[in-house]
């Protein structure tokens, strides 16, 4: 079986996808910062499924290194997960261009200068697929995340792009958009639990769409229906509400 490429692998809901993955055969490069924390996990996941777990470590906003880290991969991914993230203090991000830039420049440009990269050579061998998680939270800003919402709706457009121009290299393109989801990053957050998914469940969930060929893949479910309504809400009354 081939490998997938995770990026932003140390993440809880990349972990548990990694986990579907090699449970369903497929070999794995996992691939973050400081990637030797991981090293248990995958050690644990290669017991586990006899499946090659390979570390690789990867600066998504070291740009410059991008290049070299594809082309020194030995064997070329089937596909490639990019569960990158970073949520960010929204508060502090609107004084300080610093936090604003790291929310904006991890959630967006820098995983969008590895796709490009990975993007021309599937599109060259005419194979792969592309899985990119966005969020809910770039289908309507609001005030409570704005900035990272803004970076995921970029990223959102950027996959729907990709999509229509890998089309025809028969390059699959998935994006998805997570709800609520019970994780490291929300910690601490007041989640309703019928909104809010586990990550083993997302991971399930990404890996039937990706097989299917889907899209774009809400999870929960029920996130494609409130989130039509809360985009269906006129300008003129939304500004107004806490949502």
């Amino acid at each position: 079986m081939s490998f997938v490429l995770i990026v932003g692998a140390k993440s809880d809901i990349a972990k548990a996808t990694a986990r579907v993955y090699a449970k369903n055969g497929y070999d794995l490069y996992l691939a973050a910062r400081n990637v030797t924390e991981l090293q248990d996990f995958a050690t644990d996941v290669s017991l586990r499924t006899q499946n090659n777990v390979k570390l690789l470590e990867l600066d998504i906003l070291d740009y410059e290194t991008h290049q070299e880290f594809y082309a020194q991969l030995a064997e070329k991914p089937a596909g490639v997960i990019s569960a990158v993230g970073y949520l960010g203090e929204q508060e502090k991000a609107q004084s300080d261009f610093s936090e604003a830039k790291k929310i904006l420049d991890t959630n967006y440009t820098g995983i969008v200068s590895l796709l490009n990269i990975i993007a021309d050579d599937f599109q060259q061998r005419g194979n792969g697929f592309i899985v990119g998680i966005s969020s809910v939270a770039g289908d309507r800003g609001r005030k409570s995340n704005y900035l990272y919402g803004s970076a995921k709706a970029a990223f959102t457009a950027y996959l729907s792009g990709l999509r229509n121009r890998l089309y025809d290299s028969k390059v699959h393109v998935l994006t998805v958009k997570p709800g609520f989801v019970e994780t490291s990053m929300t910690e601490g957050m007041d989640l309703p639990e019928k909104l809010t998914a586990q990550p083993e469940e997302v991971a399930k969930d990404i890996y039937k769409a990706q097989q299917k060929n889907k899209d774009v893949l809400y999870t929960k479910w029920i996130w494609r229906w409130v989130m039509l309504i809360i985009r269906l809400i006129p300008e003129w009354k939304f500004k107004g509400m806490s949502i």
